[in-house]
């Protein structure tokens, strides 16, 4: 049940710009308020991941909406669960980041799930893969910020809600297809 809870809560987290959007359109602010703090509450639950980074970085995200959503609510500011996606973008950016300090980078521990004999060619474009998702992040975070700075909430949902997720779709699947590459080129 624990574990059903804290995927609803993520699923609906995916969805946060659109039920911003929506909540402070047709909604109330107090309603949408409320949603949002049972949802970013429930990410605080107990939860599986391959990765323990991920469990952290979801409970980390969760803790900055509560602040971000309370913030909204205690004075009376929209503007405060605009944010949220660049903390997302940041979070993101530092873990990326930080895995970069590490002997074994985050996109090398994914990796490894699938193929724990990673050779080292693969070690090496792991890292720059994780080098590109950073470069992502900036990029992403720096268009979220760029989008509320505008000051038009239609805009920032599209970009937060659709762009954003059209853009690391499309870089996950041109990652995939280069990997593909890079395989048959381990292979020969």
């Amino acid at each position: 049940m624990m574990r059903l809870l804290s995927l609803l809560a993520g699923t609906l987290l995916l969805a946060y710009p659109l039920a911003v959007y929506r909540g402070l359109t047709h909604w109330g602010s107090s309603a949408l308020l409320g949603i949002l703090l049972v949802t970013f509450a429930l990410r605080l639950l107990p939860g599986l991941s391959p990765v323990r980074e991920w469990l952290l970085l979801g409970r980390l995200l969760a803790c900055v909406g509560l602040v971000l959503t309370a913030l909204s609510a205690f004075f009376s500011a929209q503007h405060w669960l605009l944010y949220y996606p660049i903390a997302v973008s940041l979070a993101l950016l530092g873990l990326f980041g930080w895995s970069l300090t590490q002997p074994m980078s985050l996109v090398e521990r994914l990796a490894r799930l699938q193929d724990p004999d990673l050779p080292p060619a693969g070690v090496r474009y792991t890292r720059t893969v994780t080098k590109v998702w950073c470069g992502f992040f900036v990029l992403n975070g720096s268009l979220a910020a760029a989008t509320v700075w505008y000051g038009d909430l239609a805009i920032w949902s599209l970009y937060n809600g659709l762009v954003s997720y059209l853009l690391m779709g499309l870089l996950m699947g041109g990652e995939y297809l280069v990997r593909l590459r890079v395989k048959r080129s381990f292979a020969s």
